[in-house]
């Protein structure tokens, strides 16, 4: 199994954020997990998917994950 890997560029223009938010949420323990290999960043790509669910919500003040408890 092939494992897919974004860079940081590309996650910036998936999800339409700048770079520099990225390094943001690095330095406060935020986003997705990242390999840190030689300087360069990287993502795979199962877990930018897996933080993406993580932050769906169904409305402002209940995400899907505690709707789908409470059900």
């Amino acid at each position: 199994m092939d494992v897919v890997h974004l860079n940081q560029k590309q996650l910036a223009a998936r999800w339409s954020i700048s770079e520099a938010t990225l390094e943001r949420w690095h330095s406060i323990g935020i986003g997705p997990k990242f390999l840190k290999l030689c300087a360069r960043v990287a993502y795979r790509q199962v877990d930018v998917e897996v933080y993406g669910e993580s932050c769906l919500q169904v409305s402002t003040s209940q995400s899907v994950a505690a709707h789908a408890r409470s059900s």
